[in-house]
């Protein structure tokens, strides 16, 4: 077995210990749930397990990782797009709710767990976190100094788009009323909203101006 091969099975391997990881932490909560359960789940031994993970806070901390992951993935790609400030911002909100919304369970374990993270692994999560902000902060600045976006504080924008998506992962339900894509693409225009992209004002839409009036 090649390294590539070798190397491809050990993600996947990975990958199904975490997607037994993220239902039951998900579902009965970090501290409720054991590294035997999660083997019994996968029909696995704990040994396999340990194999991959040196402990439940290293699987803690990985599937807190790829939470934050898929917002670093959507920023990246829309910074990569060509296009306005505003076409990017656009592909971006739609891209990145639609990924909170796909990874909903990383998302919520995250929130519920985080302070069950190892120091360093919380000041590593965090890193992203403040990357995805400053990433993001960067985009809406360049909007403003094009005239594309009307915002005082950009770093307060980036906050708030953020946290739009994530208190998403908290709410939305799989098989209701609106489907994920539906959700993310109304979600995106709220988000654009906030922007107040700057759009010269019609004539008959100005109030008239009013009369001076003698005392």
């Amino acid at each position: 077995m090649n390294d590539d091969i070798r190397e491809a099975v050990l993600s996947l391997k990975r990958e199904r210990i975490v997607a037994s990881a993220v239902d039951m932490f998900y579902q009965h909560g970090f501290g409720h749930t054991t590294l035997d359960q999660v083997a019994v789940q996968m029909g696995m031994t704990k040994p396999f397990i340990y194999a991959h993970f040196s402990s439940k806070t290293e699987l803690l901390a990985a599937i807190c990782a790829q939470g934050i992951g898929v917002s670093l993935q959507a920023i990246d790609r829309a910074l990569g797009s060509g296009g306005s400030s505003r076409e990017r911002l656009a592909a971006f909100a739609n891209d990145f709710m639609l990924a909170v919304l796909e990874s909903q369970k990383h998302i919520a374990i995250y929130t519920r767990e985080e302070k069950n993270l190892e120091p360093a692994d919380r000041e590593k999560i965090q890193n992203m976190r403040r990357e995805f902000d400053r990433k993001l902060t960067g985009l809406l600045d360049q909007g403003v100094a094009k005239g594309e976006f009307n915002i005082e504080e950009t770093p307060l924008a980036a906050l708030a788009i953020g946290g739009i998506a994530s208190w998403a992962s908290v709410w939305f339900r799989p098989g209701g009323r609106l489907a994920a894509q539906d959700i993310a693409g109304r979600m995106a225009d709220f988000m654009l909203a906030m922007t107040q992209v700057n759009k010269p004002v019609a004539s008959s839409a100005r109030p008239a101006k009013l009369k001076e009036t003698s005392s």
